[in-house]
């Protein structure tokens, strides 16, 4: 392996932490009219590098890349280290995604405080970065906890009454969450003594443990944990007001990707390195989790008012697909969950981007008071329906695929009950979003909105960058598909 490509991945974490650095040690008064491109390029470098470690680690032919930041990792067997492989590379791309997404709303936006949320965005770029990185469950603890106060903080940044009252919300609900994954935790390490994913899988797999009962206990809790951060049915309370009350710069990367990197990776690792087919009960419970979610994410949905909480609700079915595929067990529901991981943080992305358009020209996210914007919002309104038709799984965008992928795994490991309910929630995905569609842009131009233009500068060029990544990785697809089934993977 090349110093060069060693090099390379160091820009995960060291590129947001000097970005920190200089943003405050130059200060507020100099810094502030460059703070959304600085985020916007920490965001752009960060998808450029995963681009570039993912066809590095398939020129070198390597499974994953371990590195160290700021310590010597040979030092000790036990030393912690980043690792980098297929999975990370494709979250990390989302990260960066994401990020530069928010940027550009926040500059769209014209945010006021907008160099304290310059600040607290790279911390969270750190905290999730770290998450996508670390090799033990310590660790990922602690990134998460580092992702979750930065979240709290970003989502009261105007302290107002509602924004501090979703942030109260979350930091409560994550608190508890933080309380069952800390004692998951302890009962691996009672039984292992190591919280190193490689450890933990060796006497899974092994089924060495001597105490198997604490096991159990520790991913009940586990379960419990990340189900929470990850806003899934029934632990989903805090999630709606958390997206509608949060800024709408905070709403694009808090849907995007955030609940999905502090819940719904931790559940994708658990199931790749620990569990792939060998606890079915765990499996059948994030399967039953899963399915849930979809349902009730749907049909809740539809009996929203507002822009944002149709899209929180959303969120909460399109993350119910991902933990179904990779509950499955299988190597075809594990891609088909990273798949829609990365298709949902592409789409949803779009939408909460095209939200922030609506609010920003309009003044409002409640969708009975819009209306005909489709006339007045061409790249809005074109953007929704391209985001949508992936969201609902229609052929050929990119969230078809996915969501085929995810059906068929389904239907292997539970049967055609599993994947018909699966298969029928798209159906109810297209009801909530044609709703919401007519409801904004289709129809007559409500009178006090004749005046409403399209958005322009940063939120515009998300769109359209957004929806060409959904429709180009769609028409696309089949070849990656040709590549997975080349390394055995299909």
């Amino acid at each position: 392996m090349s110093a060069s490509f060693t090099s390379l991945i160091y820009t995960y974490i060291g590129f947001p932490l000097l970005a920190i650095v200089v943003l405050n040690l130059i200060g507020k008064k100099h810094m502030e009219k460059f703070c959304a491109p600085i985020g916007c390029a920490v965001g752009v470098v960060q998808a450029v590098t995963s681009v570039i470690t993912m066809l590095l680690l398939l020129q070198y032919n390597k499974a994953a890349v371990n590195f160290s930041q700021f310590w010597d990792m040979s030092v000790s067997t036990e030393a912690a280290y980043f690792s980098v492989d297929a999975i990370s590379a494709i979250v990390l791309f989302c990260i960066g995604m994401v990020t530069a997404a928010s940027f550009l709303t926040a500059a769209g936006m014209r945010e006021e405080k907008m160099f304290n949320y310059t600040n607290v965005m790279l911390i969270l770029v750190l905290g999730m970065s770290g998450i996508a990185l670390v090799t033990d469950l310590f660790s990922l603890y602690v990134f998460l906890e580092i992702t979750g106060i930065a979240s709290f903080v970003l989502i009261a940044l105007h302290r107002d009454i509602i924004g501090l009252e979703g942030s109260f919300k979350y930091l409560v609900m994550s608190a508890v969450a933080s309380a069952f994954i800390l004692a998951g935790l302890s009962f691996i390490y009672m039984e292992t003594g190591s919280l190193r994913y490689d450890a933990v899988a060796e006497m899974l797999a092994g089924n060495t443990a001597a105490e198997p009962m604490l096991i159990w206990l520790a991913f009940l809790f586990l379960i419990a944990g990340f189900s929470i951060k990850s806003g899934i049915v029934p632990f989903h309370g805090w999630l709606p007001d958390a997206y509608q009350s949060a800024p709408a710069p905070v709403s694009v990367v808090l849907g995007g990707i955030v609940t999905k990197m502090a819940g719904v990776y931790a559940i994708i690792r658990i199931m790749s390195d620990f569990l792939l087919g060998t606890y079915s009960v765990i499996n059948l419970a994030f399967m039953l989790l899963g399915l849930l979610s979809i349902v009730m994410g749907a049909l809740a949905a539809i009996a929203q008012g507002d822009f944002k909480r149709i899209l929180a609700y959303s969120s909460i079915s399109q993350i119910g697909y991902i933990v179904l595929g990779a509950s499955t067990g299988s190597m075809i529901g594990l891609i088909g969950a990273v798949l829609h991981f990365f298709n949902h943080a592409t789409f949803k992305t779009t939408l909460f981007v095209n939200s922030a358009a609506v609010e920003r020209q309009t003044g409002t996210t409640e969708i009975e008071r819009l209306g005909g914007l489709q006339k007045q919002m061409p790249v809005t309104g074109v953007s929704s329906v391209l985001a949508f038709l992936s969201t609902a799984g229609i052929p050929p965008l990119a969230g078809f695929w996915s969501k085929l992928l995810i059906i068929i795994a389904a239907w292997q490991a539970g049967g055609p009950l599993i994947a018909g309910i699966a298969l029928v929630a798209s159906i109810l995905t297209a009801a909530y979003f044609l709703r919401l569609q007519r409801k904004v842009f289709f129809g007559p131009v409500e009178e006090h909105l004749s005046t409403v233009k399209e958005a322009r500068g940063g939120i515009a060029v998300s769109a359209v960058a957004l929806s060409a990544v959904t429709v180009v990785v769609g028409l696309l697809f089949p070849v990656l598909l040709q590549i997975l089934q080349a390394q055995g993977l299909l």
